[in-house]
């Protein structure tokens, strides 16, 4: 799919010449999400989460179908594309909460860690191959670009029926209304300062700091790298991110992993203010790789937190609104990328963005102290969890 993105991103800025128009593209993502998550995470308790994810992916094989048929066509006009995007976000706003669920269901308590970071892994290797797979494809021509993620999503569709791992075991509160059991998840993260702390954190980090869905016009307009460019720079922070992962395979954080989650978020904010005034090409796929390399160790923290800290019955409620909150820091951090950059260009965007994440760092050190002291992942484990056993 960031085959994908990298020619939409590429495709609105050609038709339309507008950084405001690349948010939007954030916007009509993070429209469905908003809408979907917390409904879809309640499914994801109550259903097997490979079903969901199954019937998302062939939508989102249906919106890359749509478009092709753009570019076959030659249309010249964005609203399309809007509409397609649309569709796309909300079929990834019924995958996200379902297979940030499954994971757990998939692996032994006491491998979940190394699961999540070797998950990590191979997804960022996706992430470091697939921008600059769809930069070249995107110069070759777009519909090479969207016929192949069109491929790469019906391919996904025919492997989910193969995933093993035990099963959901059904809730006994499953007979309460579907309202209160979305309500229910919401409270339990709110309860949870550790939880609440480290999405919290991400979701302002990430908001102010993503400098992503403004890669097009550093591609275009400052670096002049073109597509191939763009999509190059598109990989550097996955490129980073991936190898990051790989290594934390190795050695996962096992002591002080709140303070290690805090300076990883810092050394994001760092990355995106060297990012936002380099003038060379080779610096800023440098700084755009330490952005995505200490943005794997926040998530990995991140990631492995939620998960420790979550009861069985309700990982898809809770990932649902933990699904929510990186959607807006993502997405809606593009809409407000792109409306910053409209006001006071892109470069002051993204530097000031920087600056704003090394705040949010040092607001949260102090509003979310059992975030903050956090020693080891087994310490949020609650009582009575399946992880209990196996955690240490």
């Amino acid at each position: 799919m960031l085959v994908q993105s990298v020619a939409v991103g590429w495709q609105v800025y050609a038709l339309t010449g507008s950084p405001l128009a690349l948010g939007i593209v954030g916007l009509v993502e993070f429209v469905p999400m908003f809408a979907l998550a917390l409904p879809a995470g309640e499914l994801a308790d109550r259903f097997d989460p490979r079903r969901l994810i199954l019937l998302a992916t062939l939508v989102e094989a249906l919106a890359s179908g749509f478009l092709l048929a753009f570019v076959l066509t030659r249309q010249t006009s964005v609203w399309p594309l809007y509409a397609v995007i649309l569709l796309y976000g909300t079929a990834r706003s019924v995958s996200r909460p379902a297979s940030q669920s499954l994971l757990p269901f998939l692996v032994p308590p006491r491998q979940l860690p190394r699961a999540i970071a070797w998950g990590s892994s191979v997804a960022q290797l996706a992430v470091v191959a697939g921008p600059a797979l769809g930069g070249i494809a995107y110069a070759l021509g777009p519909a090479i670009a969207y016929g192949g993620a069109l491929v790469a999503s019906l391919l996904s569709a025919a492997g989910m029926p193969l995933l093993g791992g035990r099963r959901v075991t059904p809730d006994p509160a499953a007979l309460a209304t579907r309202l209160e059991r979305v309500r229910e998840g919401v409270r339990f993260v709110r309860s949870r300062p550790v939880v609440y702390g480290a999405i919290s954190l991400d979701l302002f980090a990430v908001l102010l700091g993503g400098a992503v869905s403004l890669l097009p016009v550093y591609a275009r307009d400052i670096l002049h790298v073109g597509p191939a460019g763009l999509g190059l720079l598109r990989s550097a922070p996955a490129l980073g991110a991936g190898l990051t992962a790989l290594y934390l395979t190795r050695r996962p954080v096992e002591r002080k992993v709140g303070r290690t989650m805090f300076a990883a978020v810092a050394a994001f904010g760092v990355g995106t203010v060297v990012f936002g005034v380099s003038r060379d090409f080779g610096l800023s796929l440098a700084a755009l790789a330490i952005t995505g390399a200490a943005d794997q160790i926040s998530v990995y923290i991140r990631s492995a937190l939620v998960q420790f800290a979550t009861p069985d019955a309700m990982r898809g409620r809770v990932s649902a609104v933990s699904t929510l909150f990186i959607s807006a820091s993502n997405e809606l951090g593009g809409f407000e990328s792109g409306v910053t950059a409209a006001l006071l260009g892109t470069v002051p965007a993204v530097v000031l963005g920087g600056v704003g994440t090394l705040a949010v760092v040092a607001i949260w050190m102090q509003a979310f102290p059992p975030l903050r002291t956090v020693d080891r992942m087994r310490d949020v484990v609650p009582p009575g969890s399946s992880l209990t056993a196996e955690a240490g």
